[in-house]
């Protein structure tokens, strides 16, 4: 379990440290309870469903394929060392 909290932690730090203007969608007009990207808005940039992003926080999603990893890294802007850090998150 402690494993699946580093991955959220690590995640979900990434998504507050982006803003949706920063990866080109539209401004938000709402509130926002926390700082950063929601979930949705990884979602909608990874191409992968909102539920999927919420197991992959949770470290829920069993074998990652290549395709959607690098989407992920690509729509949270991670550098290559933040990459690795996912990835050895993601094995353990």
């Amino acid at each position: 379990m402690h494993g699946s909290r580093e991955l959220r932690d690590f995640l979900t730090s990434r998504r507050a440290s982006l803003t949706p203007e920063e990866v080109g969608l539209p401004p938000s007009h709402s509130h926002r309870r926390v700082k950063g990207l929601r979930r949705e808005e990884v979602a909608i940039l990874a191409g992968v469903s909102v539920d999927y992003c919420a197991k992959l926080e949770q470290g829920r999603v069993g074998n990652i394929s290549e395709q959607v990893l690098a989407s992920v890294e690509a729509a949270l802007r991670l550098d290559e060392l933040e990459r690795q850090h996912l990835r050895s998150l993601l094995s353990s």
